[in-house]
């Protein structure tokens, strides 16, 4: 880098790089700005959320960042070294945390089909997805209610983006590729054994609802 090129180049304060980390998750797509602060400041960041604990999480071909705790090896639970937690654990029902599951299932599928780079699901697709692994109901409304609220919960954690729509069109919603992070290929590889017993528990077990 010459001279001129290092008067041109765009400052960035480290403070407004980290503090919106702190808060959650960057998108390159969202905020270009910020996405090349935090590249430009990279190294920066990792010393100073060392000191809190912390990790940057970072992919670059995704197009994402995130902090988490350091993790103690071997102990995912445990936090190196031992500090208050900054980021907060929150746990998950478990109908949302098999509705994270299906649809990274569905992304890894989508992905060896090597066409577009954003999967985008109807609500309906997205309700036919979980459906068949819900106790079965005789209250149809009831059911659809419930994973409405799941689906909710989703985009909440944001891991599914709600896309703009008209009034007349139905409700669609793109699979945001930071769910990779969280849902690891190892785990996901003994997901099909782990939903066949599960199917196979529910089938045992079928609770109807009036």
């Amino acid at each position: 880098m010459t001279e001129t090129d290092l008067e041109i180049a765009p400052q960035y304060d480290l403070s407004a790089v980290v503090i919106p980390l702190l808060k959650g998750v960057i998108y390159q797509e969202s905020d270009g700005a910020l996405w090349s602060g935090l590249m430009t400041l990279q190294a920066r960041v990792r010393d100073y959320i060392a000191v809190l604990g912390l990790e940057l999480v970072l992919d670059e071909a995704e197009g994402y960042a995130f902090l988490r705790s350091v993790q103690v090896a071997g102990d995912p639970d445990e936090v190196e070294p031992k500090l208050p937690r900054l980021i907060t654990r929150r746990p998950l029902s478990f109908p949302v945390s098999l509705l994270l599951a299906l649809l990274r299932k569905r992304l890894a599928e989508f992905d060896r089909g090597g066409g577009d780079t954003r999967l985008v699901l109807s609500r309906e697709d997205i309700v036919e997805l979980i459906r068949v692994f819900l106790p079965q109901s005789s209250n149809e409304a009831r059911l659809i209610d419930q994973i409405e609220t799941h689906i909710n919960r989703v985009v909440e954690l944001g891991f599914l983006r709600k896309l703009k729509t008209s009034s007349s069109q139905a409700a669609t919603f793109e699979v945001r590729r930071i769910l990779k992070a969280f849902v690891d290929a190892q785990w996901l590889s003994e997901f099909d054994s782990q939903l066949a017993e599960y199917r196979r528990q529910l089938a045992g077990n079928v609770e109807v609802e009036e």
